[in-house]
């Protein structure tokens, strides 16, 4: 028997052996469930469980209210809404009217509209360019690793403002959606981790392909494509939420307010306060102000609510599988 074999087992309690190890040491490996075996094999404490399940219901609880609060105002008739202080949490008349207003005006109907064509347009050209560009750096091409180098410089390096804005207006971009859209059609975060994932696919599958006589675009789209759909389907969910969210480049680039997005008109009227009257919407007749705010919060947020459930399962074998192989 070696020596730290002998060690170990003189070290480890034996049966009829007081154990060594001091009294707040056994207590403390009580309280958090800790034992000779691995983690995995053992069953967290009661203590280390009820303050899981604490923290659990204290964060569920500070996301679920507000959420609530919000939907339950858009619902909230103006009488309800006076008499609760501007917010409610459960509307005892629940009403339609605010959303009816909503959709009834041209101004934020209209800015729904130019939301979901930014969005759509945008998310469909940034993956397209970021797929092309990490297929072609995850080959061993010439001048692969200086220009891998510089995009990744441009994750700590920014133009500024007012370079960016001076490029638009040459470019003759200002009060057009291309302004919306092609200043982020690519971001480096998203390169890495879709290159990371295309570098961990079989080479030898590649490989094979290529000798059959299969081009750099027919393996890309009939191999790789259909092997990457989990990171796929989550970098489109960034540039989606990214494009979907974003209103300061509006709010630079964007004079006419016919091509307002819903989040600039979020800010406008909701995050600074502004009332929103019937004649902005743009109809006859509107509902309470508050309740129209809130409205407009919830419409913003639904379409992002639908889509990720069905593209979370793609997370942890996307992000975690792209970011650590490689």
């Amino acid at each position: 028997m070696s020596a730290a074999t002998a060690h170990r087992t003189d070290s480890a309690p034996r049966p009829g052996r007081p154990d060594e190890r001091g009294i707040h040491r056994r207590l403390w490996d009580l309280i958090g469930g800790r034992s000779e075996r691995p983690s995995w094999m053992e069953k967290p404490s009661p203590a280390l469980s009820a303050l899981k399940t604490i923290v659990i219901l204290a964060v569920s609880i500070s996301i679920l209210v507000p959420m609530l609060v919000v939907v339950s105002t858009s619902l909230a008739s103006d009488s309800e809404i006076r008499e609760a202080g501007g917010y409610v949490l459960f509307p005892t008349d629940p009403t339609l009217e605010a959303y009816r207003t909503i959709f009834a005006s041209p101004l934020i109907f209209r800015a729904l509209g130019v939301s979901v064509l930014v969005t759509v347009a945008g998310t469909l050209i940034a993956l397209f360019v970021t797929i092309t560009m990490a297929y072609a750096l995850s080959r061993p091409v010439l001048f692969g690793k200086p220009m891998l180098l510089g995009i990744v410089l441009t994750m700590f390096f920014s133009p500024g403002l007012i370079p960016l804005y001076l490029m638009i207006k040459e470019l003759h971009l200002l009060d057009s959606l291309w302004s919306l859209i092609l200043p982020t059609a690519f971001a480096a975060f998203n390169f890495i981790v879709m290159r990371s994932f295309f570098m961990a696919l079989p080479q030898e599958l590649l490989e094979a392909a290529r000798i059959d006589g299969a081009s750099d675009f027919r393996i890309l789209w009939q191999i790789v494509m259909p092997l990457s759909k989990a990171v796929i389907a989550v970098i489109g969910l960034f540039y989606a939420v990214a494009y979907w969210n974003s209103f300061f480049n509006a709010m630079l680039y964007i004079n006419d307010q016919e091509l307002w997005p819903i989040q600039l008109i979020l800010r406008s009227y909701v995050i600074q306060g502004t009332s929103m009257t019937a004649d902005q919407l743009g109809v006859q007749q509107s509902a309470a102000p508050q309740s129209i705010k809130m409205a407009v919060v919830v419409v913003a947020l639904v379409p992002i609510l639908l889509i990720y459930p069905f593209l979370q399962k793609y997370f942890s074998k996307g992000v975690i599988t792209g970011a650590v192989k490689g």
